[in-house]
């Protein structure tokens, strides 16, 4: 499943990315989002974009899209 289809409150944990374009992979990667890593979607703004993350102790805002590239599995 994408990041983007969890909902507020759930936990992820990334498996792997998508194949999309490869400065949005090299990005959500610098930023810490690597397979392994667990997620918890924080808020979604009213309109649906962005979400923000709880991620390693710090939180992260995400374009729907952006979240989209990232593979996860329920925690």
């Amino acid at each position: 499943m994408n990041l983007s289809e969890l909902k507020i409150g759930e936990t992820g944990r990334i498996i792997g990315l998508k194949a999309g374009e490869k400065y949005y992979r090299q990005k959500l990667l610098s930023m810490g989002l690597v397979p392994g890593t667990e997620v918890k979607i924080a808020r979604v703004a009213p309109l649906g974009d962005p979400i923000e993350l709880a991620v390693r102790g710090y939180a992260l805002s995400l374009r729907r899209d952006e979240a989209s590239i990232l593979q996860v599995e329920k925690v």
